[in-house]
């Protein structure tokens, strides 16, 4: 398949790799001050530049446990072998879909779609192991949390990754943004 879209990453880890607790808790991140004057870490400008969010099912249930649903009409597909229905609140613009990276990509590409925004570890994990990714966004979070979820698993094979940009903040949050080299 040539691949006409572009797929990133944006997320936040613990210095030490994790996106969460054992128990998938991530409250962690609400026990930091802000990033001050309104900013994002360029969270909205890089949401604003995809058409697509696709997540796995854990992170789903997790932000639906945050109250607000914070992607707007965005369209979001949720990856999942065992979710069956939504909540009725996200007819229309949530959708749930069992494929490989592979087939989610053919899917997104035949529909038009031009860059998608991954989100979840074992999602980001599978899409990572085929060399599917073109740029990574990280935040680290200045903690240790020793144990919990990891944002990278096992490869096959080395990825290459080609630093673009490096941010810090008055919080003691650094942004990294990588390119994944083919």
């Amino acid at each position: 398949m040539e691949k006409n879209l572009k797929v990133s990453v944006f997320v936040a880890t613990s210095v030490d790799g994790f996106i969460a607790r054992e128990d998938g808790d991530v409250s962690w991140l609400e026990e930091f001050d802000s990033m001050g004057d309104g900013e994002d870490g360029g969270y909205a400008n890089f949401f604003s530049q995809i058409d697509l969010l696709v997540m796995g099912r854990a992170t789903f249930e997790k932000v639906l446990s945050f109250g607000a649903w914070p992607y707007g009409e965005k369209l979001v597909w949720v990856i999942s072998r065992t979710l069956n229905t939504l909540p009725k609140d996200f007819m229309g613009n949530v959708e749930i879909i069992n494929a490989t990276p592979a087939e989610i990509l053919q899917s997104a590409q035949n529909k038009g779609f031009h860059h998608i925004y991954l989100d979840g570890g074992q999602l980001i994990q599978s899409f990572l192991k085929e060399g599917l990714v073109d740029e990574l966004t990280i935040t680290r979070v200045p903690i240790l949390l020793g144990k919990g979820i990891p944002l990278f698993g096992p490869l096959e094979k080395e990825l290459r990754l080609e630093l673009i940009k490096v941010t810090s903040w008055q919080n003691g949050f650094v942004g990294e943004k990588y390119r994944c080299l083919k």
